[in-house]
C-alpha cells in the first residue's frame, strides 16, 4: 500500500499519527488497499477560523475509490474526523458485502423450499451427458 500525504511538513508530529492510524484501519478488508492519499488544504489562507479541509481517498483493487472528508480548525482535528468518517464508510462497506453473501440464493432457496414441501432430500442435480 503506497501512502501520501500531501500539505503537511515532512517533520510534522501529525505524520506519524497518520501512518499508525491510517493501516489500522484497512486491516480487517478482504484485500488491502492499493493506494492511500491524504491532503490538507488551507480553505482560505492565513485568514483563520475553522477551514483545514483534511480529504482522504482509499483506493481499493477491484472497487470504486472511497472519499472521505473532515473540515476544522487544526489539522489533527481535521484528521480525525475524516478518519472517523472513512472508518464507517469501511464499517458500512464490509457489513453490505456481508449482508450480500450471506443471503441464500433463489435456486438454494426454490430447492430448498420444494425439498420441504416434498418431506425428503433435495433433489439430485441432473447429469451432463458428455459428447
Amino acid at each position: 500500500m503506497s501512502l501520501v500525504i500531501e500539505g503537511l511538513a515532512l517533520d510534522d508530529p501529525l505524520r506519524t499519527h497518520v501512518v499508525d492510524k491510517l493501516p489500522a484501519a484497512m486491516r480487517g478488508g478482504r484485500r488491502p488497499p492499493t493506494a492511500v492519499r491524504v491532503g490538507f488544504t488551507d480553505q482560505n489562507g492565513p485568514k483563520g477560523g475553522v477551514d483545514i479541509r483534511c480529504a482522504i481517498t482509499v483506493e481499493l483493487p477491484r472497487r470504486a475509490p472511497l472519499h472521505a472528508e473532515g473540515v476544522a480548525e487544526t489539522h489533527r482535528l481535521a484528521f480525525d474526523g475524516a478518519f472517523d468518517t472513512l472508518a464507517r464508510e469501511l464499517k458500512r462497506d464490509r457489513e453490505r458485502r456481508r449482508d450480500a453473501a450471506r443471503r441464500p440464493k433463489k435456486y438454494f432457496a426454490a430447492r430448498k423450499a420444494l425439498a420441504a414441501d416434498e418431506g425428503s432430500a433435495p433433489p439430485a442435480r441432473p447429469r451432463r451427458r458428455s459428447a
